[in-house]
Parts: structure tokens; C-alpha cells; sequence
């Protein structure tokens, strides 16, 4: 029961690192408008497989922001 409690938690803890990756990345990107770039945080922020989805389908749709 404890082995089933640490697997959950580390499968948690590497999702939400991870969910924290995509968000960051929206941020410092222009995707041309706040509605899709809105579209994109509710997108990445789905439990285990949102920040997948914005990985595989919209992190080369933003340009970044120039400094």
C-alpha cells in the first residue's frame, strides 16, 4: 500500500514539474492572440496529459518575445 502511495505521488509530482514547464513556455510566448494564448494555459493545465498536448500540438505555434 505505501509502494502504491510513492508512485502516485512521484507520477504527481513529475506532472505537475512538468505542467509548470508548459506554462512558463506560454508565458514567454506571443501567440498572436490572448485568446489562444488563454486557450493554451487551459489547455496545458488537464491533469497528466495537458502539458503533453501543448508539447506535441503548440509550443512551435508561438514565436518568442524578443527581450
Amino acid at each position: 500500500m505505501d509502494q502504491v502511495v510513492l508512485y502516485v505521488l512521484i507520477i504527481a509530482a513529475v506532472s505537475f514539474g512538468l505542467t509548470m514547464l508548459a506554462l512558463i513556455d506560454i508565458i514567454k510566448k506571443d501567440f498572436g492572440s490572448l485568446k489562444i494564448k488563454f486557450l493554451w494555459h487551459a489547455v496545458a493545465i488537464i491533469p497528466i496529459f495537458g502539458f503533453l498536448i501543448y508539447m506535441i500540438f503548440g509550443a512551435r505555434k508561438g514565436q518568442k518575445k524578443p527581450l
